[in-house]
């Protein structure tokens, strides 16, 4: 598999987007926070995934394009976690909800985590339907 982090893996449209923060369930570890649902959507990957950090808490945009970054470098990593796992489609929106930042190998620690917890829980709901 390669680690790429390709335009088709990236969550880009506004509707699906609107239906995951409406009808989606999230999972958290400090800092991050992921809202996810599990739904069909255009691309041929398993997720979709989407990245933000919020202007209240980071004023400057310089401090929130280098998070995002720093975001998407970690889930770039670790996504093979979940890419053999997953068994329906799924989008995802990651968020930053810390106040201070923190390091990248902090981040790719708290990601793996986050990646992990997301499992469990879809697992959890497959298991209940």
């Amino acid at each position: 598999m390669k680690l790429t982090l390709g335009k088709l893996e990236r969550l880009k449209s506004r509707k699906l987007i609107e239906k995951l923060f409406a009808e989606g369930k999230s999972v958290k570890k400090f800092p991050l926070r992921m809202v996810f649902l599990q739904t069909s959507h255009t691309s041929t990957f398993p997720m979709q995934a989407g990245f933000s950090v919020p202007k209240r808490n980071f004023k400057r945009a310089v401090d929130r394009n280098r998070l995002k970054r720093l975001l998407r470098e970690t889930y770039r990593l670790r996504k093979e976690i979940l890419y053999t796992k997953l068994e329906k489609p799924t989008i995802c929106m990651i968020s930053y909800i810390g106040k201070e930042e923190i390091s990248f190998e902090e981040m790719y620690s708290k990601m793996t985590i986050l990646l992990q917890l997301l499992l469990k829980e879809t697992k959890n709901t497959n298991e209940k339907q």
